[in-house]
C-alpha cells in the first residue's frame, strides 16, 4: 500500500491531484491489526500496487514506521551505492526521489538503459505496459501479477520507470517483495522476496 498523500477530494472522487507531498511510501497492507478508512475526508489516500517492486518502479520507498527493517535494508544499500559516509535521511531520500520519478509537467520520467546494466527488481517500459526485470530476464506486468519469463540481450536499450536512486540500491543488494508470479511460485499465498 502507497501514501502520496491525499488524492481524494469530497464525496471520496479520485483525480484532485496525483500527489500532495515528496514524502512517497509504500507500507504493509496489515500492521498492529490497524482498522483505516482508505478515503478519510482531509486524510491521505491510499493507493494499492501489486507488488513493492511495482512501487519502487513509481517512485516510492518503503515506510520507516510500519517496515522499519525495509527501509533500513533500502537505506543502507542506498548509501553504499552512493558511497556515502552515513545512511541517509528520508528526506533526502524523498527530495533526491522527487527529482527523479517526475517532470515539471507530472509525467513519469523514463531513461534509456542498457538492459544487461539492469538490477533485478527494476521496472521498464515494455510492449505498451510494464515488465519486471528478472535473473535473465523478463516478466510484463499486468494486474494479476506476472507473465513467463522473457529473454532480453545484455546490450538491448530499454526504457527504464525504476528511479536511478532506487536502481541504485537495487544494485547494492536491496531486494524487494514481489508478488509470487515473478518467481515461479504460483503456489506461494503472498509476497515473496528473491
Amino acid at each position: 500500500m502507497g501514501n502520496r498523500g491525499c488524492l481524494h477530494g469530497s464525496g471520496r472522487t479520485l483525480g484532485v491531484t496525483r500527489w500532495r507531498s515528496r514524502l512517497w511510501i509504500c507500507c504493509t497492507l496489515t500492521w498492529r491489526d490497524w482498522r483505516r478508512d482508505v478515503m478519510p475526508p482531509g486524510r491521505w489516500t491510499a493507493l494499492f500496487f501489486l507488488d513493492e517492486a511495482t512501487s519502487l518502479a513509481a517512485g516510492h520507498r518503503p515506510c520507516a514506521y510500519c517496515r522499519r527493517v525495509d527501509y533500513l535494508d533500502y537505506a543502507h544499500a542506498w548509501q553504499r551505492a552512493d558511497g556515502g559516509e552515513r545512511r541517509p535521511w528520508a528526506a533526502e531520500m524523498d527530495e533526491r526521489l522527487h527529482h527523479e520519478r517526475v517532470r515539471r509537467t507530472r509525467e513519469q520520467i523514463i531513461r534509456p538503459t542498457r538492459f544487461g546494466d539492469l538490477p533485478v527488481g527494476a521496472m521498464i517500459a515494455r510492449r505498451g505496459g510494464s515488465a519486471l526485470v528478472v535473473p535473465g530476464a523478463v516478466r510484463a506486468w499486468s494486474f494479476e501479477g506476472y507473465g513467463e519469463p522473457e529473454v532480453v540481450a545484455a546490450d538491448q536499450v530499454v526504457n527504464v520507470r525504476t528511479p536511478p536512486a532506487t536502481l541504485g540500491a537495487l544494485a547494492e543488494g536491496y531486494r524487494p517483495w514481489v508478488h509470487p508470479s515473478a518467481v515461479d511460485r504460483a503456489d506461494e499465498p503472498a509476497l515473496v522476496r528473491w
